[in-house]
């Protein structure tokens, strides 16, 4: 038996139980999962504690929270001057308006809506440029855009402008300008013909949707690229029962993971202990009891973690690798029972991994290497965080 078979069967023994072992499941998926049969979409959905470890109430979950979705979609796209139940346009000099000051007024809360659409508009446009997934259009477009010919359709409410970005910087709350480019709105990702969807335009509404059912947070840029992976994953499950429920799906997974990691999305809450300032820390003090020639070299360097790690540890990664390895990084750290404690190590790992680089470069040289971390087999990576952490990583 060769040992993909191998692992494939001990993933089933444990996926078709009636009682899911989530302890021997994160133990499968720490050492990666593999890519075929659907494995990852229901592994993510049961470390993301979406799905029961039960099986019996599986359908009963899903089907539940699948319609508050589409509840949600109902109810929190508002879109002003629509016909009333008679089919009637309203008459917006009896009724609402634009000019209406009122806080209740559906208008006020579609302009003040606009305004956060506007960022995750730019953003979703521009996720992962390098693969045409997101470009291309859902098989199973939203049936509340379909039914109202559009209407509903979020790039309609925003005009595109021009996307400027830099390296790390923040403003207020959370991370912003993170990606390093200047690119024009008409080379991202252009809207489908009406009656169809890009899958860009899925994570946009899920977005947006999160953002009004968390207004104290928000939305805050670098969420499309956590939100991203997700439902990728979801939307290639080969099973079509699963890939039609993706947009639910990823909504639900994407909110509990975000309940892990707001804490490194929320500016006052950077000195908390699971803040983004104590990840660093902790970084920092890793890489110098590990190798303290090169936390030497750095520090001498004046090159404080902030200017790398921190796009790393937010974003979990998610922008320094290609697709395929950021979802194999993601196995191991949904599978980690101390939830993102291995992301250190990860982080650790590609810092020492470059030591010899960083101890001739100067500090100009050493800048632009850590925050453009080089090709490397992610297999590589994982082992020397395993080892980090006193673990052993299988082969996959």
């Amino acid at each position: 038996m060769s040992i993909l078979r191998k692992k494939l069967n001990d993933f089933e023994d444990i996926l078709n139980a009636e009682e899911i072992d989530l302890v021997s499941l994160k133990k499968l998926c720490f050492h990666g999962i593999p890519d075929e049969g659907g494995l990852r979409p229901l592994c993510w959905k049961l470390l993301l504690n979406y799905l029961p470890t039960t099986r019996a109430s599986w359908s009963e979950t899903l089907t539940r929270k699948r319609e508050l979705y589409r509840t949600f979609i109902e109810d929190l796209i508002v879109m002003p001057g629509e016909a009333n139940n008679d089919g009637e346009r309203i008459d917006v000099t009896f009724h609402d308006h634009p000019l209406n000051l009122n806080p209740e007024s559906k208008w006020q809360t579609y302009f003040k809506d606009n305004e956060v659409l506007l960022q995750i508009d730019k953003d979703v446009r521009r996720l992962c440029p390098d693969i045409s997934f997101f470009q291309q259009g859902t098989e199973y477009p939203c049936q509340a855009i379909v039914n109202t010919n559009g209407a509903k359709r979020l790039h309609h409410r925003v005009q595109q402008t021009i996307l400027r970005s830099a390296n790390v910087e923040r403003k207020g709350l959370g991370v912003t300008k993170i990606a390093v480019s200047v690119r024009k709105a008409a080379e991202d990702y252009a809207p489908l013909a009406e009656g169809g969807e890009a899958h860009w335009e899925v994570l946009e509404r899920i977005l947006f949707i999160y953002a009004k059912l968390n207004p104290g947070q928000g939305y805050v840029q670098g969420m499309n690229e956590i939100v991203g992976p997700i439902y990728h994953a979801f939307a290639c499950d080969p099973d079509y029962r699963w890939r039609e429920q993706a947009e639910a799906d990823t909504f639900f997974c994407f909110t509990n993971l975000m309940g892990e990691i707001r804490d490194f999305f929320i500016k006052s809450l950077d000195e908390a202990e699971f803040g983004i300032n104590s990840m660093m820390i902790k970084l920092n003090e890793q890489v110098k009891s590990n190798d303290y020639e090169v936390w030497l070299r750095l520090h001498q360097q004046e090159l404080c973690s902030q200017y790398y790690s921190f796009r790393w540890l937010t974003l979990l990664l998610s922008q320094e690798f290609p697709l395929p390895d950021v979802m194999r990084i993601w196995d191991s750290l949904f599978a980690d029972e101390n939830r993102f404690s291995f992301l250190i190590h990860i982080c650790c790992a590609m810092i020492l991994l470059l030591r010899d680089r960083l101890l001739a470069g100067d500090f100009a040289s050493n800048v632009k290497l850590l925050q453009n971390f080089p090709p490397m087999d992610i297999q590589i990576v994982l082992s020397k965080a395993a080892a980090l952490a006193g673990k052993t990583l299988n082969s996959p």
